[in-house]
């Protein structure tokens, strides 16, 4: 809720800069348009306490705790830069405060380091128009078009109303994508478990639900009232926002755990604690594996017995992770750093830790499993942010054969990232757009597009913003800001072709347990891809003649990417790019000047 709250107390955008000396808590007064800065006067050091005790305080200038959200942190701001920010909602039907996590990368380590224990908006202003839309009328006609298709359609669909994101385990699981022991596998037997019939009993169907102001979707789910086991809260009863899809995976399925009990723990206390559960998950997964291949031991990770599917031992890690001692100082660092360290402090092969070890840039994967799907290899490693699917998702129209060659896979990459990447600079949710579709949807041309949506949206910000723009309008605004972020990257030293590959893990079988799970699959796609009889090959050759084909398949990929983009070969974009984006200021052309 902050950001419509923020944009109703008339702020487009919110900048803090410099550092204070002492902890400082700053509060947004939309209804007398002031900014305040109050020295820190809440003892709470996890978000969900911070958002409590503030929501308390500031909401009882008109009892309506609903007109009041918090950004914060936790504990691990501190420790760990897998530090996020929460966003803070009051949630009437369940009387209690909700968080949703934000802004992967470490930048609760940011506000953190600002010294800035929260940061509060208040307004008792929210209504519908509160923006000025320039055509009201037809804003109104197509957000009437989106709320029926929602309540119409999505039952039929991915039925997000009732489960929310979890609808994607049996999905994932039936078509390889669900990350499974670090990613080696993509499904698994016991998968029901934590699939969305198990929530759909555990979220609370009689009250209505949903992250954001007027959404008919209403997908973000919760439990209510959760005992937790361990912690610093052991036995208190909490209201756990979630899980979604990509906690539930991060510490369920891909650390090889299917208990509901435990993903809904763990993802409460990463929340709390101000960790990205993502990167979390996926460095537990990492150190799992490489636990149980003897890169590590008990002895190194302080008696902690770190193998798949210990339930007991992933909490504890986690405890450790946020408070920054024992072995959770290491694990806090993110996977990039723990590569390093296996290898200079204990012998590990480097080679056997970059295939493993499910980063690009410093980021972790978020929970795909992407072997089949060479359009999402590319989604993932080459995206500005690291490995996440803000950017793409891909693996839906790889698995149905619609990009059969790099040259359309290229082509749909620049369009997706594109489109997705407009989105959020316009703060418009994805769901409505991508998970749930007009009937007759299959029958149109690009219908993983979803054209209809694409049009709606394009008239949507016409509607708002009274500037009469197309779809190639839209791209363009998405691709001058891609491309900043791009220089951003080349300043910070995170670009080049090494950075944009993926480790072996996301393209194929690193070990032969792995090959073996799906030899057949494997086998076939050897001599499909290459044309070699895989019967008369041993399986170490077989696993290296199926490297050198997806590598090679990759690279020639890379490439055509980079040109789609107007980068070069090196992945730094043109001069001639800045100047048709007319972002051709000095600093731009003289950076990629240098780096040439």
């Amino acid at each position: 809720h902050f950001g419509p709250l923020l944009k109703m107390s008339g702020w487009d955008a919110l900048e803090i800069t410099g550092k204070s000396e002492k902890p400082v808590i700053l509060y947004i007064d939309g209804d007398n348009g002031k900014v305040s800065v109050f020295e820190d006067f809440i003892e709470a050091v996890d978000s969900h306490l911070i958002c409590e005790d503030l929501t308390d305080h500031f909401g009882k200038v008109h009892e309506k705790k609903h007109h009041v959200a918090v950004i914060c942190t936790g504990r691990a701001g501190k420790t760990s830069p897998m530090a996020m920010l929460n966003f803070s909602m009051y949630d009437i039907p369940r009387k209690g405060v909700r968080m949703k996590q934000a802004g992967r990368g470490g930048i609760g380590m940011v506000l953190e380091d600002k010294n800035i224990k929260a940061i509060v908006v208040r307004t008792s202003k929210p209504i519908g128009n509160f923006n000025d839309p320039a055509d009201e009328k037809t804003l109104n006609e197509l957000g009437q078009i989106v709320h029926k298709e929602c309540l119409k359609l999505d039952r039929g669909y991915l039925n997000m109303r009732r489960v929310g994101t979890p609808q994607l385990v049996k999905y994932c699981n039936a078509v390889h994508l669900l990350p499974v022991n670090n990613y080696k596998y993509g499904s698994h037997p016991e998968s029901w478990k934590v699939a969305d019939p198990i929530w759909e009993k555990l979220f609370s169907q009689d009250k209505p639900d949903g992250c954001w102001y007027g959404c008919t979707m209403q997908c973000a789910k919760s439990v209510s009232g959760f005992e937790l086991k361990t912690g610093p809260y052991k036995g208190h009863h909490v209201l756990v926002d979630g899980p979604e899809y990509e906690t539930l995976a991060a510490v369920g399925p891909n650390c090889g755990i299917f208990s509901p009990s435990h993903i809904l723990e763990m993802n409460f206390y990463l929340d709390t604690y101000g960790m990205d559960s993502i990167s979390a998950g996926t460095g537990m997964a990492f150190i799992m594996e490489c636990y149980e291949a003897g890169v590590i031991d008990k002895e190194k990770t302080g008696g902690l017995e770190l193998y798949f599917g210990n339930q007991d031992a992933a909490l504890e890690l986690l405890h450790q992770m946020a408070d920054g001692v024992g072995f959770g100082a290491i694990a806090n660092k993110g996977i990039r750093y723990m590569k390093k360290y296996f290898e200079e402090n204990y012998g590990a092969d480097p080679k056997f830790l970059h295939d493993i070890g499910m980063e690009n840039k410093g980021l972790e994967y978020s929970e795909y499993v992407t072997k089949d799907t060479p359009a999402q290899w590319s989604g993932y490693a080459m995206a500005n942010k690291g490995p996440q699917h803000d950017e793409t998702w891909m693996m839906g129209m790889e698995l149905s054969n619609f990009i059969p060659t790099n040259e359309r896979r290229a082509e749909e990459i620049l369009w997706f990232s594109l489109f997705r990447t407009w989105m959020g600079l316009v703060g418009l949710c994805k769901m409505p757009w991508a998970d749930i579709a007009p009937a007759d949807n299959a029958t149109k041309p690009h219908p993983f597009r979803i054209q209809e949506h694409v049009d709606n949206y394009v008239k949507i910000f016409t509607a708002v913003t009274g500037k009469e723009i197309d779809e190639k309008g839209i791209l363009e605004q998405s691709e001058r800001m891609h491309t900043l972020q791009r220089l951003l990257n080349i300043r910070m030293g995170l670009w080049g072709v090494a950075e944009d590959t993926p480790p072996y893990r996301a393209m194929g079988p690193v070990t032969e347990e792995e090959y073996l799970y799906r030899e057949k699959y494997y086998d076939n796609e050897i001599e499909k891809s290459t044309g070699i009889d895989p019967s008369k090959k041993k399986l170490k050759e077989r696993i290296e003649i199926l490297r050198k084909y997806k590598y090679e398949l990759f690279e020639d990929l890379q490439q055509k990417v980079y040109a789609a983009r107007g980068w070069d070969s090196s992945g730094v974009p043109t001069v001639e790019t800045l100047k048709r984006l007319k972002i051709d200021f000095p600093e731009a052309i003289e950076l990629v000047k240098l780096v040439k």
